[in-house]
């Protein structure tokens, strides 16, 4: 399994229309997605314009396909006209 935490610094103001997107985006992962395995936003407690996303696959497989959908595509550009920087992408190996 893979873990993945993309961690999102958002412009101020654009609060509502990052979650917003995010929210639809989340909806379609879980509804399309079996080897998509955990797929949430969080916002980080003592701050207003800091989240994260906290990802789990099943394999690499599943990942790379994650990344090559039409809607995944298609929020990209709602998402990344909320950004306040570049996002910082971590993956972990899962340890059993």
């Amino acid at each position: 399994m893979i873990g993945v935490v993309a961690t999102l610094e958002i412009q101020d103001g654009k609060q509502a229309d990052f979650e917003a997107t995010a929210k639809d985006l989340m909806a379609k992962v879980k509804a399309n997605e079996p080897g998509c395995l955990t797929y949430q936003l969080y916002k980080a407690k003592g701050s207003e314009t800091t989240y994260i996303f906290m990802e789990q696959y099943a394999s690499g497989d599943a990942l790379k396909a994650h990344g090559q959908t039409d809607y995944f595509k298609a929020a990209q550009p709602g998402l990344g006209a909320c950004l306040a920087g570049a996002p910082k992408i971590e993956m972990f190996d899962i340890v059993e």
